[in-house]
Parts: structure tokens; C-alpha cells; sequence
């Protein structure tokens, strides 16, 4: 009963076979090899931008850190909520990689308004040389409570950011979740919604490590490619990462991996509150679950081997029925025979 993180599961077979394929003889290196060029036209396509920019990485903090870098300058402040990845999880990895651009933090938790962003916007004037300047807007898709801009959301946000004349960037390490739960393309996510750059993460969805990150305007492309190298995440057996991304894009595996990981939580989500004690946090978007439960319905789970993220506690002492929250994922392999056994359970 696995449900502490989508980080936590198997590769995806079709991934593994991908680079089994590509594990013959010497190939270039660096991203010159063949799959890459397969992997750019694919990516091209499936967002619609065929001059779009498209780079492989290893990681989620190298996508976000190494983009964010390229659209900002050290003196400059990117606007992100306070729940956001690169603020929360990253050990200051934008920070060092911008080479100091601070995080203006907007709204209260894992998303923002545009009324949020145009004040957190006029908190810093621009034009005085004492305040850190404007820099681009970051937001994740989905957050980090499992919930979901809708495109007309990210539209009005990107609106404010392009007022004040910044860019926009997409924290996609779920992109597949979100796209999966919109019912909507990669294009109207993104570029048509105002993003200027976007990661689609591979290595939650059932990828070994491999994170896509695109500029839909070329002119960041060179200096993105500078910041890889010079921050060695510039792979150079990169046919591996090349060969992840096409197992992963083969008939649309990326987008079915996410719509069963949904469908699981979905099927979670309904059993959980059939039972009277569980509340739920947050309505659920994607393939994470956060609810509340008594100490005794986790002590009970915890006891029986289920594996997931207590966010409040102690387990071990108070109140038998004090409710604590806590966070379940579903990712691609996880069975409704293990969904099932976690109930029953979780019903005592």
C-alpha cells in the first residue's frame, strides 16, 4: 500500500525498453544523437510550437533552477506562492542559480490570483534601485496541494505578468496530471495561455529521471544551454535521457500513465469519504489526496504497512480520534487491489 509519493514508483516498461533500444553501440553525445532530434520534433509537435526550444535534464530543480536563471537577472525578484516547489524544496536552488534573484512570495498557500500578483507586483516599485526589480512569474502546475490553474486562470495571471512586461514560467513536474484533469492540449496550458517556458516532467509519470524543458521563443535557447553546461547537468550519455522522453511520448503514454494515476486517486477519494470520520483538505484535481483522519485510523494504517506522508502529528501520541492530515499519491502503478486493502483498513 504505496502512497507516499509518485517519486516512490517502478519505470514505466515501455521507458525501460526505450532504453534498452537505444543501449547498442556508440551513438553522440552531449544530445546530438538521433533520439534527441526524435525527441524535439515529437515535443514540437505535441505543444504545437515547432520552433520551440526543447532541452532534456536530469531533475525537476535543474528544470526549474536553470530556467528561471535564463529569464531572470541576479537583481530581479520572481513571484511564486509560498507553498511552490523551487520555494519550499529546492534548498535555494533558483537562488543560487539566478545568482541571487530573491522569491517575492504571492497569496497564502499553493496558488495565487491576479489580484495577488498585481499587488505583490506594486510591493517592490519598479525604477528604484533599492528594491529588487521585476522578474518573471512562477507558477506550478499542478501545486503542491494537488490543485489546478484552469487555462483561463493561467491566462489572467500571465495577463498581469505581461502588463508589467515579465515572463512567464510553468512548473510542470505534474504537467501530465494537470493536462489529464483540464481535458485540455499542451498548447492551451501553455503558450496560448501566456507561458513563455515550461518543464514537462517525465520522472513522477514513470520515467527513470528526465525532465523536459521548453522556450517557446528561441532567442533563450543559447543561454539556456550555457546555464546546463556550466551547472553540469549537461548529461553526456544523453541518449538516455532522449530515450525516457520517446518511450514516455509513444502513443501518448505520457497522457494515459497520468489518466490512470488520477483515475486511482479518484477511486481513493471516493472511499475515503464514505468514511464518516475522514475530512477532506482539499478538493482533489490530480492524483493527490490530502485528508484528514483520527490518530487511530492512521495508527492502524501505519500498522498494516501503509506507506504515506503524515503531515501532522505525533502519530504515536494523543487523542485516538484528533484528526490528522495527512497526503496520499497515486502514481501509475498503484492497483485498486491496493486501494481496496488500504480501505478496508482505514474502515477498521
Amino acid at each position: 500500500m504505496q502512497f507516499a509519493s509518485d517519486n516512490s514508483g517502478p519505470a514505466l516498461p515501455a521507458v525501460m525498453q526505450a532504453m534498452a533500444d537505444v543501449n547498442i553501440g556508440h551513438m553522440p553525445s552531449y544530445g546530438g544523437e538521433a533520439p534527441m532530434e526524435e525527441v524535439r520534433d515529437r515535443l514540437r509537435a505535441l505543444f504545437e510550437a515547432p520552433q520551440a526550444s526543447v532541452y532534456l535534464v536530469a531533475t525537476g530543480t535543474a528544470a526549474n533552477a536553470l530556467a528561471l536563471a535564463t529569464l531572470s537577472e541576479p537583481w530581479q525578484t520572481v513571484f511564486c506562492t509560498p507553498l511552490a516547489h523551487i520555494h519550499t524544496d529546492e534548498c535555494n536552488a533558483p537562488e543560487f542559480f539566478t545568482g541571487g534573484a530573491k522569491l517575492s512570495l504571492v497569496g497564502e498557500a499553493d496558488m495565487m490570483t491576479p489580484e495577488d500578483l498585481s499587488r505583490a507586483i506594486a510591493a517592490w516599485p519598479a525604477g528604484d534601485v533599492h528594491n529588487p526589480q521585476h522578474g518573471p512569474l512562477a507558477l506550478t502546475q499542478a501545486t503542491e496541494r494537488g490543485r489546478i490553474y484552469t487555462c483561463a486562470e493561467i491566462s489572467a495571471l500571465t495577463q498581469v505578468a505581461r502588463d508589467h512586461g515579465l515572463p512567464c514560467y510553468m512548473d510542470g513536474a505534474r504537467f501530465a496530471n494537470a493536462v489529464a484533469a483540464l481535458g485540455c492540449t499542451p498548447a492551451e496550458m501553455t503558450w496560448r495561455a501566456g507561458i513563455n517556458a515550461v518543464s514537462m516532467g517525465g520522472t513522477k509519470n514513470g520515467c527513470l529521471g528526465v525532465e523536459a524543458v521548453i522556450f517557446f521563443n528561441p532567442e533563450n535557447a543559447w543561454e539556456f544551454e550555457l546555464r546546463r553546461k556550466r551547472a553540469a547537468h549537461l548529461v553526456s550519455k544523453h541518449r538516455y535521457l532522449s530515450a525516457q522522453m520517446l518511450g514516455y511520448l509513444h502513443d501518448d503514454l505520457w497522457l494515459k500513465t497520468a489518466q490512470q494515476a488520477n483515475a486511482r486517486a479518484a477511486i481513493l477519494e471516493a472511499g475515503l469519504r464514505d468514511i464518516p470520520q475522514v475530512e477532506m483538505v482539499f478538493e482533489r484535481a490530480v492524483n493527490m489526496i490530502f485528508a484528514r483522519l483520527p490518530r487511530a485510523t492512521h495508527q492502524r494504517l501505519k500498522a498494516a504497512g501503509a506507506v504515506y506522508a503524515l503531515y501532522e502529528g505525533p502519530l504515536e501520541n494523543g487523542p485516538k480520534d484528533e484528526p490528522l492530515m495527512a497526503r496520499f499519491v497515486c502514481d501509475w502503478s498503484v492497483s485498486e487491489a491496493q486501494i481496496a486493502q488500504f480501505l478496508e483498513i482505514a474502515r477498521g
